[in-house]
C-alpha cells in the first residue's frame, strides 16, 4: 500500500476531505489526520492519527529487537562454549534465554521510540505546529490515481506533498524530502 500525504489549512477542509473519501469507499482505517489539536477532529468525527503513526515506536522496536537478536546470539554462543550453567542445560533453556534477550531488546527499543516523532512526519512538524492538518491516505497502488484525481478536483486547497509507503524501514535514518 502507498500512503498519500496532503497538507490542508483548516479543520473544515480536513472534514470535507474525510466525507469525500468515505463516499469513495476509503475507510477510517486507511485515512488519518495528524494535527496539533485533536479535539476538533474528535468533535467532527474525523479519524485522527494514532500513536504508531505519530511516534517511531515500531521502527525503534525493530531496531531494538535486531540488536537483542545479535546480543542473544553472542550470549548463547558463550553459554554453549563456557557452560556457565553446567553441562546438563537443555535446548529449551537456550531458546528461552534467546527469546528473552531478543524481546527485551525490542521492548527497550520501543520505549526509546515513544519519545521520538515518526521520521515520516518530522518534515511536516513546523506546518502542524502552525495549525495545519496533515492528511494521510493509505491506498492500494491501483486506487492511487483515483484518489489523487478526487483530491485535485474537489480539494485544491490541500497541497499534495508526497507518496510514501505504509511499511516501516528500521534502517532508514533520514526523513524523505517533500
Amino acid at each position: 500500500m502507498n500512503r498519500l500525504y496532503y497538507l490542508t489549512p483548516s479543520l473544515d477542509s480536513a472534514e470535507k476531505i474525510s466525507i469525500d473519501l468515505h463516499d469513495e469507499g476509503i475507510r477510517d482505517w486507511n485515512f488519518h489526520v495528524h494535527c496539533k489539536n485533536e479535539a476538533g477532529l474528535y468533535k467532527r468525527h474525523v479519524h485522527s492519527s494514532n500513536y504508531i503513526q505519530k511516534l517511531d515506536v515500531i521502527r525503534f522496536w525493530e531496531r531494538g529487537a535486531m540488536l537483542g537478536f545479535v546480543v542473544a546470539l553472542i550470549v548463547i554462543a558463550y553459554c554453549i562454549v563456557a557452560q556457565p550453567f553446567g553441562p546438563g542445560i537443555t535446548g529449551l533453556a537456550y531458546v528461552t534465554i534467546f527469546g528473552f534477550i531478543t524481546l527485551f531488546g525490542g521492548w527497550v527499543g520501543g520505549l526509546v521510540g515513544i519519545e521520538i516523532e515518526n521520521q515520516k512526519l518530522v518534515q511536516y512538524h513546523e506546518a502542524i505546529e502552525l495549525g495545519k492538518y496533515l492528511v494521510l491516505i493509505d491506498v492500494a497502488s491501483s486506487e492511487e490515481e483515483k484518489v489523487k484525481n478526487l483530491m485535485n478536483n474537489k480539494h485544491p486547497e490541500a497541497q499534495f506533498k508526497r507518496v510514501g509507503s505504509t511499511m516501516i524501514n528500521p534502517f532508514k535514518f533520514k526523513p524523505v524530502a517533500p
